[in-house]
Formats: structure tokens, sequence, C-alpha cells
């Protein structure tokens, strides 16, 4: 399959499968499969407070 094929058939997957493309396309060069890792987890962390955030603003009733 060529890369011209491969970049065709992205958009028709789903979002887990071009994660798990992702994922072990950086788990070739081995440090960037930690370094994204980190990443996501910060982002998971990041998501994590806005939701709290949001919640307490709207219990108070007021909009940020």
């Amino acid at each position: 399959m060529s890369l011209a094929e491969i970049l065709d058939e992205l958009p028709r997957l789903t979002h887990e499968e071009r994660r798990l493309l992702c994922r072990r396309a950086l788990e070739l060069d081995a440090g960037m499969a930690t370094e994204v890792a980190v990443a996501e987890s910060s982002a998971g962390y990041g998501f994590q407070l806005l939701d709290q955030l949001e919640a307490e603003d709207e219990t108070r009733g007021t909009d940020r």
C-alpha cells in the first residue's frame, strides 16, 4: 500500500483507529511514545479540571 493510499484511507477510519495508528507510528521512535503518553495524561487532567470549573459555574449560575 502506498503512502497516498494510506492517506486516502484516513478519513474512513474511526477516531479510535486513527488514535491507534498514531500510537503505533510513534512507537517506532521509542522515546516519542513516552512523550505522547505524558501529553495525553496532562491533557486528560486539564479537561477534568475544566469540567470541574464548568460544573462549579453551573452551580453558581454564572458563565466564564
